[in-house]
């Protein structure tokens, strides 16, 4: 397989010196349950839009459910890194170090992802009452399934912590502030028995933005009642995960920051964020301007393999203002020299087509795995180009 990278001939941002560097760090006391370890702080920094992370790394303590109870990858992936960049409007990249979620367990999030019990349905399962954590609705049990469903759907599919230290005078870092978000479901789907067929009901936007912020002034009350949770900053966001068979992902709707000393949620801040599909019918009707600029590239790359026919992007807009697109160009090459010949052209037609007030990035993969990203941030001269060889 090919792993190393061909640099020339193409536009080409180097990337020397860019490794991180252990030998040029910082080491600090970090607060681990009763007692105080040593953790290091990497001088490195990718980006100002990137938080540092502290080693060693400690994974999440809810680490993998994610996986299990979002309905795609994308969605997986928008929902974690939209959190990040939703923890900027409260945490600075620069004061603030990035730390996987150490709160709340995987035992705790799966029993808050529960329905709420019944008492005749607590004692069948042989629970206490202190066990009924789930924060979906109750099912009753009885009547039509159908019509159950339709009243009382799966609206909460998961819950992501994040959390962010602060450096302090004695070189020292302890929790500053913690992110929580909550995936809620477009479809809810459901069974009529064991093994048959999945049906599925569609949750109005409205009624998802509100059965969230229900959820989230529960959950805002379930974290003060942790003892290090009593006084810390809490920024709540709503993320509406799209459907299973969407190759887009969801967006977050809106957030909130509840002040260090509050025990309640005050305002909501609402987002205008969606992904579209290059090209489709729901983007033509929309941003039909954005969709002409990339039918031009896609027709430009046809005409270097007149029987090729496979470009596909996926647009991220925020405040109706296209943000950054993500083309994927699926192609078979035979041999090295056409890969790099097509490469090199493509990352001319990123520069040529698209403006410089959007993020691009293509991938250019075969069946034999990757061949080639081509990477153009905002505002950039020139692209990044790695050849996989």
């Amino acid at each position: 397989m090919r792993k190393h990278s061909i640099l020339g001939m193409i536009l080409i941002l180097l990337l020397a010196g860019c490794a991180p560097s252990f030998e040029d760090k910082q080491e600090v006391v970090q607060d681990s349950k009763s007692k105080k370890e040593t953790a290091i702080i990497p001088k490195y920094k990718i980006s100002d839009e990137y938080y540092q992370t502290i080693l060693p790394f400690e994974p999440s303590k809810a680490r993998g459910l994610v996986v299990s109870n979002l309905n795609t990858r994308y969605d997986i992936e928008e929902f974690e890194n939209g959190l990040m960049r939703l923890a900027q409007t409260q945490f600075d990249p620069d004061d603030y170090l990035f730390q996987e979620g150490q709160m709340l367990s995987s035992s705790t999030i799966s029993s808050w992802l529960n329905r709420k019990y019944t008492k005749s349905q607590l004692k069948e399962k042989d629970m206490k009452a202190s066990e009924n954590l789930g924060l979906n609705p109750v099912d009753p049990g009885k009547g039509d399934i159908d019509k159950r469903n339709e009243e009382n759907p799966i609206y909460l599919a998961h819950i992501l912590e994040h959390n962010y230290l602060v450096k302090t005078k004695d070189n020292s870092v302890s929790l500053g502030g913690v992110v929580i978000g909550l995936a809620m479901n477009s479809v809810h789907y459901y069974q009529k028995e064991a093994y048959g067929a999945t049906y599925e009901q569609k949750i109005d936007s409205n009624k998802i933005k509100q059965e969230g912020e229900k959820i989230a002034a529960e959950v805002l009350k379930r974290l003060r009642n942790t003892d290090k949770l009593k006084n810390v900053p809490i920024t709540i966001a709503l993320f509406e995960q799209n459907e299973k068979s969407s190759v887009v992902p969801g967006n977050f709707i809106s957030y909130t920051n509840v002040g260090q000393n509050s025990d309640s949620i005050g305002k909501w801040t609402d987002l205008d964020e969606e992904y579209f599909l290059f090209p489709s019918a729901s983007a033509e009707k929309k941003y039909r301007d954005d969709v002409n600029t990339f039918t031009n590239f896609k027709e430009d790359v046809e005409e270097y393999f007149p029987n090729f026919n496979g470009v596909i992007g996926r647009a991220f807009y925020m405040d109706k203002q296209l943000q950054s697109l993500n083309i994927d160009i699926p192609i078979q090459f035979y041999g090295n020299s056409e890969a790099l010949g097509f490469t090199q052209y493509v990352a001319g037609l990123v520069m040529e087509r698209f403006p410089n007030y959007i993020s691009v990035q293509v991938s250019i993969t075969s069946v034999n795995g990757p061949e080639a990203l081509i990477v153009r941030e905002a505002n950039q001269d020139e692209p990044t180009v790695h050849i996989y060889e």
